[in-house]
């Protein structure tokens, strides 16, 4: 059984994320809380979906069963869940930027989601049909007001840098989602004058689709272009993702954003060793700039942000930044994804700075995505030459084949190749001034590739 994809379990909630599953989740994740150290005590949270409520009494059920003490702290974005499961476990019921029709499970333990370990203990749990607990073991439920505490966290971590919003015009677009209660407030908190769009939690997300993207945020760019903000801001159903508009009504490229935030971090800290941990297909201007800010990059595979977080620290790194695209962590802050304290910290920068000088000295180059047809039984084959056959093709470049073939030229262009982990292909990312030209010479490489594997 695979439960777990890179972000928890999701799906659609009458075909698989349903109130059965929700209740072995549950019975699952209490007993695995009872038999770690401390009070066996979950906190569970949930997004508006209409779903929501009874996947949460699915969750607290199983919860109770195996003996674990639930508290119930409502429809909050998923990082004020995070934040509440400091100390203890956490359960979100959410599906963050899906469909209306989809919900989800994210399990987090002490502040951060469950690792790989942890998940697969979870599937062989409810593979196994785990039971109840005996009758008189069976814990109990109660409400617990979190939301309130979280927002003031977030302050209090965004006030450490750039500088007072006071009259800096923020458009907000909620995605009906769970950004409504959390990015406004915050916002407002630090000085800004906020509008919002789309400022009503609603399950069936009538205002845009839920997932963040240069032609749903079509409304929030019209708006921001048409009036006197200084940028805006689109989140997706959960609020852990974050897309910045500027005040053309274009999207910032999410790496620039990150760049941004890392080299910031970096200068910020007084670390021997700062280290800003990212993704392989994530840009070359991240490393720029966190190099001139006298920091490192470490990468890691996609949806594994924890894991490169613990890995450099393990060989002596401070990590003040980890990010892959539109998904941020703020180590000083917490160890989760946290699309509200981005938008916190960066509403700090942009009243410091303003949003154009805060891009000035990042380059950015054009950059491209494309897909190669590849049967799935061919990829391991494919990737096996491709580690040959790439730096042959490529004699000057940096090689790195940890997650796939990732290639740095002299000229600080780059390009990455990786097998697609959910449909036939292999994926080819690049930057370069000449992005056009880099892309047809590395697909050209990877099809032949391929044909060879498939003769």
């Amino acid at each position: 059984m695979e439960l777990f994809g890179t972000a928890g379990i999701r799906g659609s909630a009458t075909e698989r994320v349903t109130p059965e599953l929700a209740l072995d989740v549950g019975r699952a994740v209490g007993a695995d809380a009872a038999e770690s150290a401390g009070p066996p005590t979950v906190v569970v949270g949930r997004d508006g979906r209409t779903t929501g409520p009874a996947l949460a009494a699915a969750v607290e059920a199983g919860l109770e069963s195996a003996g674990a003490d639930v508290r119930l702290v409502g429809v909050l974005p998923t990082p004020a869940l995070a934040y509440a499961s400091q100390g203890r476990h956490g359960v979100m019921l959410t599906a963050s930027h899906n469909p209306p029709t989809d919900n989800g499970i994210k399990l987090f333990v002490d502040g951060e989601e469950y690792d790989q370990t942890l998940e697969q203990t979870i599937e062989a749990r409810v593979a196994s049909d785990h039971p109840p607990t005996a009758w008189d073991e069976w814990g109990a439920s109660e409400d617990l007001a979190v939301l309130e505490d979280y927002r003031q966290a977030v302050v209090e971590y965004a006030r450490d840098y750039g500088a007072a919003a006071d009259g800096l015009d923020v458009a907000v677009d909620c995605g009906n989602g769970m950004a409504a209660l959390g990015t406004p407030q915050v916002l407002r908190e630090l000085g800004a004058r906020v509008v919002t769009l789309n400022g009503q939690v609603d399950g069936h997300f009538p205002g845009r689709e839920s997932k963040p993207t240069p032609e749903s945020l079509a409304d929030l760019r019209e708006f921001v272009r048409e009036g006197a903000f200084d940028f805006g801001i689109g989140h997706d159903g959960d609020a852990d993702r974050i897309v910045i508009v500027g005040a053309d009504g274009e999207v910032v490229h999410e790496d620039t954003i990150v760049a941004i935030l890392a080299a910031h971090f970096v200068r910020a800290s007084d670390a021997a060793d700062p280290v800003v941990v990212t993704t392989p297909n994530a840009s070359g201007r991240i490393d720029e700039r966190v190099r001139d800010a006298g920091g490192r990059v470490e990468r890691v595979r996609l949806g594994a942000l924890h894991e490169g977080i613990a890995a450099a620290r393990a060989e002596g790194g401070d990590v003040v930044f980890a990010a892959e695209p539109w998904k941020h962590i703020h180590p000083r802050h917490g160890g989760w994804i946290d699309g509200v304290a981005s938008a916190a910290v960066l509403t700090r920068l942009v009243a410091s700075e303003g949003l154009d000088g805060l891009r000035a000295p990042v380059t950015e180059r054009p950059y491209r995505k494309v897909s190669v047809d590849c049967p799935d039984d061919l990829k391991s084959t494919v990737m096996e030459r491709l580690e040959t056959a790439l730096p042959e093709a490529f004699p000057d470049a940096g090689v790195d084949t940890e997650y796939g073939v990732r290639l740095e030229l002299p000229d600080a262009s780059w390009t990455l190749v990786r097998p697609s982990g959910t449909e036939p292909y292999v994926r080819v990312y690049a930057e370069a001034d000449d992005v056009d030209a880099l892309v047809g010479e590395v697909t050209d490489v990877v099809a032949a590739a391929v044909d060879r594997a498939d003769a």
